[in-house]
Order: structure tokens, then sequence, then C-alpha cells
């Protein structure tokens, strides 16, 4: 079971960190990405992290402004989000897949097996 939180209102340039914590199984045996659905648009990829937390990687619109990272030891991921864009608003939502599945297919929503309940960050300009 995942649990995503740390959503909210922020003004453009400002900065949100969500947070993913799982429980039930150890963190340690999965891939998580981290999506995103804006009004009116499909879900889509936006970061995800290997299992060791090794391997990082990002849609284009969020390099060098979102980071992903994990602390299995805490069985947690994080995003943390600066300089947003009102163009980043969405519901976000964390998901697990094994970690023995095709690093490849990250962006794929279909080969997340977990999905949190989604966390809503609204950038206002």
């Amino acid at each position: 079971q995942l649990q995503a939180c740390g959503g909210g209102l922020v003004q453009a340039g400002g900065s949100l960190r969500l947070s993913c914590a799982a429980s039930g199984r150890p963190f340690s045996s999965y891939n998580v990405g981290w999506f995103r659905r804006a009004p009116g648009k499909e879900r889509e990829f936006v970061a995800a992290i290997s299992w060791a937390g090794g391997t990082t990687t990002y849609v284009d619109s969020v390099k060098g402004r979102f980071t992903i990272s994990r602390n299995n030891a805490k069985n947690t991921v994080t995003l943390q989000m600066n300089a947003l864009k009102p163009e980043d608003t969405a519901v976000y939502y964390c998901a697990a897949r094994g970690a023995t599945t095709t690093w490849a297919l990250f962006a794929q929503r279909t080969q997340y097996d977990y999905w949190g309940q989604g966390t809503l960050v609204t950038v206002s300009s």
C-alpha cells in the first residue's frame, strides 16, 4: 500500500516536497515512479527511481527543477519540486513496480502494480 502526501497551494517559483510512504512490503523491492494528471489531461510520467536509488529519470519538462530520491530504511520516496510553474498543477501519484521489471519501461503506467491515492499540487501565477 502506498500513500502520497505533501501537496498544497504554492506560488509560481516556489517549492514543495512530496513523499510516498509504503507499508506492508519492503520498499527496496520496488522501482518507484511519480505520475501526475492535470485538469483535462491524461496521467503522465514525471520521474522514476530504481529500487536501490542508483538510477533516476525525469520527463523533460521537470528536468533541473524536480529531484526524486528514496530512503529504503524508512520506506519512503521523495519528490522535491523547485521553481514550480502553473503548468505543474496536477494531482501527483506515486506508483511502484517490481525491482526486476524492465527499467526502460519506467514511463508506462501499465507497468506499475501499486498506486497511491494522489496528492493535489496547485501552483498559482
